[in-house]
């Protein structure tokens, strides 16, 4: 349904919450890179380290979840928003079982979107 429809978007354009765009990026991913010399910029780790400063459990130590970039990067297929659900779900659960830290594993049991599952599933020999 049309943002207009949906009482966001007024006529001149301009959304219920100010400007907004209504065009968006056809990339759907953040390529991976590898380590770089300092210095320079690694954007899906980047994304990461913001994501995880971001996150208020008690538990958890910084820098878990850039150290696992090439693991999220493939389990996601570089793409953010997978990325994002991936680990909202994994801190609510360690919210709710009460670790209040996201590990690997915690990563692992978290399932994600159709796209970022089927990238991830290894491919079946024939």
């Amino acid at each position: 349904m049309p943002l207009r429809q949906l009482g966001q978007l007024r006529d001149d354009g301009v959304g219920v919450r100010g400007p907004i765009r209504l065009k968006t990026s056809s990339s759907g991913g953040c390529g991976w890179s590898p380590r770089r010399p300092s210095g320079t910029r690694e954007p899906f780790r980047a994304v990461i380290t913001d994501i995880e400063n971001a996150l208020d459990l008690h538990h958890h130590k910084p820098g878990t979840l850039p150290a696992h970039a090439p693991y999220l990067h493939q389990r996601t297929a570089g793409r953010i928003g997978s990325l994002t659900r991936l680990i909202r779900q994994a801190a609510i659960t360690a919210i709710t079982d009460g670790t209040e830290r996201i590990t690997k594993t915690a990563l692992d049991a978290v399932r994600l979107d159709h796209l970022a599952e089927q990238h991830n599933r290894p491919a079946r020999n024939r």
